[in-house]
């Protein structure tokens, strides 16, 4: 195993990470809590 066979395993170990990400912040269960998390900062400004 030389480098270059170790610089294809990460380069594939990241390519499946970002996938997994993506689909994790698209999956629809995951939806209320992102429009909620999207809300706070406007949360704030009706005490003013």
């Amino acid at each position: 195993m030389d480098i270059n066979d170790f610089r294809s395993a990460v380069t594939v170990l990241s390519l499946l990470l970002f996938v997994g990400i993506v689909a994790w912040a698209w999956s629809r269960r995951n939806q209320a809590d992102f429009e909620a998390a999207a809300q706070l900062p406007f949360e704030d400004e009706q005490d003013r």
